[in-house]
């Protein structure tokens, strides 16, 4: 499987955490995915022509998929706070989940699937269309989610007096737009911070677990798996392990 990322930086960056491709060519592929706190619109393409678009939920859970020979993939991996862009879609119904979108969604049946950049673009311009036309976001979700991708803290009371919002504002935020909890999102989050140094074969820096013990206990709760599973990554079945080895 071939695989690339296009990083954002400036305001989009507050929902964009990148635009990725992928492509399997010679036998179908089956991966988990591990939760990681985006959630991802998803154009599988065959032939240089769209198949389907799918917009997926916040993973809690580790996902199965399997992609089919001769497809490519263009993707986005949105923050959470691009929820605040896209039109009528309901992010918390969609917790591990996914819906199949029409094929002209935000006008992307327009394009020519033979240019990846071009796609980036497209879904940069629609962006900074919708960023202009709507109320600006609020800055306290803003300062929020800088704050957690910033992955420092840990701790639902210490965040909330870092960004000047309270826990219990904060949890119902979540809750109501997410469907978890804050806690809950933080501990993906500190679950995801891992899977650099699991993939790479370094010790992990466990200073954000109590000990060993906890440290399992709660990649395993996140993951399904043991950090030495992850570590194995047996035919590449961990796709965010195997591809954040160049990222």
């Amino acid at each position: 499987m071939k695989y690339e990322e296009i990083k954002t930086d400036g305001y989009l960056s507050n929902f964009v955490k990148c635009f990725w491709t992928s492509e399997t060519l010679t036998k179908s592929s089956e991966h988990t995915i591990l939760p990681d706190g985006y959630f991802d619109l998803i154009v599988e393409i065959r032939n240089k022509k769209i198949s389907s678009v799918k917009l997926t939920g916040i993973w809690t859970i580790p996902i199965d998929i399997q992609t089919e020979t001769h497809t490519e993939i263009f993707a986005v991996r949105f923050k959470p706070l691009a929820i605040e862009l896209l039109e009528n879609i309901n992010l918390k119904s969609l917790l591990n989940s996914s819906i199949y979108l029409g094929t002209d969604f935000i006008g992307i049946d327009n394009l020519a699937f033979d240019n990846f950049k071009d796609f980036c673009k497209h879904i940069e311009n629609h962006l900074q269309c919708q960023i202009e036309k709507t109320k600006p976001v609020n800055y306290l979700k803003i300062r929020l989610f800088n704050e957690i991708f910033k992955r420092e803290i840990f701790n639902v009371l210490e965040l909330s007096e870092k960004v000047f919002w309270t826990s219990r504002q904060i949890n119902r935020y979540f809750n109501l737009t997410f469907g978890l909890s804050l806690k809950e999102y933080l501990n993906i989050i500190r679950c995801n911070q891992t899977y650099k140094d699991i993939s790479n074969n370094r010790p992990v820096l466990q200073g954000n677990y109590f000990d060993q013990s906890h440290f399992i206990k709660e990649i395993k709760k996140i993951t399904g798996v043991t950090p030495t599973e992850l570590k194995k990554n047996e035919n590449d079945r961990f796709l965010q392990l195997s591809t954040i080895k160049a990222f």
